[in-house]
C-alpha cells in the first residue's frame, strides 16, 4: 500500500498551494485536489496507494460528508415558498439542459434512455455556491437576477434529491439478483420516515439546545452513521447521508445548527472532501479524454447553450434581455453535487469510464471559465444597469 499517511500530506500540501491560485481566479480551492488527481491519472506511481481500501474508505467519507452538508443547507421552508418566475424558471431551465443532454448522451454515447438522463440532470445541476461571493461583491445578491440565481439553486436541491432516488432505483435493479427486495423497500421507508419524524421532535430540539457544541457534533455524526448504516442495506449510502443533514437541520435550534454547519464543513473540507475529488481525478480514463477533446467540447457547448437559452426564454419578459443571458451563464456553473452523482454512476457500472471522464473533465472547465465570464460580463455589461432592481 506505501506509505498513506506522507501520501495524504503531500496530497493536502500541494492542495493548499494549488487551491491559493484557483482562489484568485474565483475558483474554489478544493478543485485543486480534482487537479491534482486528473494529472495523477496520466501517471500515478502512488496506485497501490490510491486503490487501497483504506484511502477509498476516507475518499467515500469524504463524498458522505458532502452530500450531509449539502443536505444541511437544504432549507425546505424557503423552497416552499418559492413561485411564479423562480419556481417555473428553475424546472424550465434545468429540465430543458437535461432533455438536450439526454440526446447527447443516448445518440453520442450510446446508453438507454433512463441512464442517459440521468446523466444529464447530473451535469444540469447548479452550483450556486461558487456565485455568491461575486453576487455580493458586485452588490447584486439582493437584486432580480442575484436573488433569480440563488432562488432556482435553492429548488435545484429538490432536483438533486430526485436524482439520487432514481440513481439508486436504477442500481437497486440492476443488481436485483443480490439483494432483498423487501429489505430494501424497508430501509428506505424508514429512511424517509425518520428524516421526516425528525421533525416532530420539538422537545428533544430544545433539550439539544442546552448541550454543549461539541457533544452536539458528536450527535450529529451519529445521525450520518445511523442513516448511513441504514442506506448500506438498500444501497442507498449516497442518498441516506443527504437526508441525514435534512432530518438534522429540522430539529437542531436554529443557533446551535450554525455552530453544527461551520464544525462538520470543517472536518469535511479540511479533511474528507479533499481526498474525495483527489480520487475522482485518479479514476479519470485521461487517454480517452486527448483522443476525444471534441467530445469535451460537445458537451460544455450543449450544455451552456441549453442553460442560455433555457435563461433567455424565462428570464427576458421579467428580466431583460442581458440579465437572462447572464442568469443562464450563471446557472452553468457546477459544483460538488454533479460529480458526486456521476461517480456513483460511474462505481455502479452504469456508465463507462469515457462517458465518466468526459463529464467529470466539463466540470473542471465549467468551475474555472463560468465564474471568470460571469464577472466580466458584469462588469462588461454596467454594473450599476444589472444591479437595478426594477
Amino acid at each position: 500500500m506505501g506509505n498513506i499517511f506522507l501520501f495524504i500530506a503531500g496530497a493536502y500540501i500541494l492542495t493548499l498551494v494549488v487551491g491559493q491560485l484557483f482562489e484568485k481566479i474565483k475558483v474554489p480551492w478544493i478543485f485543486a485536489a480534482l487537479l491534482i488527481g486528473s494529472l495523477l491519472a496520466i501517471n500515478n506511481p502512488f496506485r497501490a496507494t490510491t486503490e487501497s481500501d483504506v484511502f477509498i474508505f476516507m475518499a467515500q467519507l469524504g463524498m458522505y460528508l458532502l452530500l450531509f452538508t449539502i443536505g444541511l443547507e437544504i432549507n425546505l421552508k424557503s423552497i416552499k415558498k418559492k413561485k411564479g418566475f423562480i419556481l417555473k424558471s428553475a424546472f424550465f431551465i434545468i429540465f430543458f439542459e437535461a432533455i438536450f443532454g439526454s440526446l447527447l448522451v443516448h445518440f453520442v454515447f450510446g446508453y438507454n434512455w433512463l441512464v442517459s438522463f440521468l446523466v444529464a440532470l447530473s451535469f444540469a445541476t447548479v452550483g450556486e455556491a461558487i456565485l455568491i461571493p461575486i453576487l455580493e461583491k458586485s452588490k447584486i445578491i439582493n437584486t432580480r437576477l442575484g436573488q433569480a440565481i440563488i432562488g432556482i439553486g435553492t429548488l435545484d436541491d429538490i432536483i438533486e434529491v430526485f436524482t439520487l432516488v432514481m440513481v439508486i432505483i436504477l442500481v437497486g435493479s440492476s443488481i436485483h439478483g443480490h439483494v432483498n427486495i423487501s429489505l430494501v423497500i424497508l430501509a428506505l421507508l424508514l429512511i424517509f420516515m425518520l428524516t421526516i419524524g425528525f421533525s416532530k421532535f420539538k422537545k428533544v430540539g430544545k433539550r439539544l439546545a442546552l448541550i454543549k457544541e461539541e457533544t452536539l457534533f458528536l450527535f450529529a455524526i451519529f445521525v450520518l452513521f445511523l442513516f448511513l448504516g441504514i442506506g448500506v442495506y438498500a444501497e442507498a449510502s449516497a442518498l441516506a447521508a443527504l437526508l441525514a443533514g435534512v432530518a438534522l437541520k429540522n430539529i437542531i435550534p436554529e443557533k446551535k445548527l450554525q455552530t453544527v454547519k461551520k464544525e462538520i464543513k470543517i472536518i469535511c473540507y479540511g479533511f474528507f472532501a479533499p481526498i474525495f475529488f483527489l480520487w475522482v481525478g485518479t479514476t479519470l480514463n485521461i487517454n480517452y479524454l486527448i483522443k476525444y477533446p471534441l467530445l469535451i467540447l460537445l458537451i460544455v457547448s450543449v450544455s451552456c447553450t441549453a442553460k442560455l437559452i433555457g435563461g433567455y426564454i424565462m428570464g427576458r419578459k421579467t428580466l431583460g434581455t442581458k440579465k437572462s443571458l447572464l442568469l443562464g451563464l450563471g446557472l452553468s456553473v457546477r459544483f460538488s453535487t454533479s460529480i458526486i452523482i456521476i461517480k456513483i454512476l460511474f462505481d455502479s457500472n452504469l456508465i463507462n469510464d469515457d462517458l465518466y471522464s468526459i463529464v467529470v473533465a466539463s466540470s473542471i472547465i465549467f468551475t474555472i471559465i463560468i465564474p471568470i465570464a460571469f464577472a466580466r460580463l458584469l462588469n462588461k455589461w454596467n454594473t450599476h444597469s444589472i444591479s437595478d432592481k426594477s
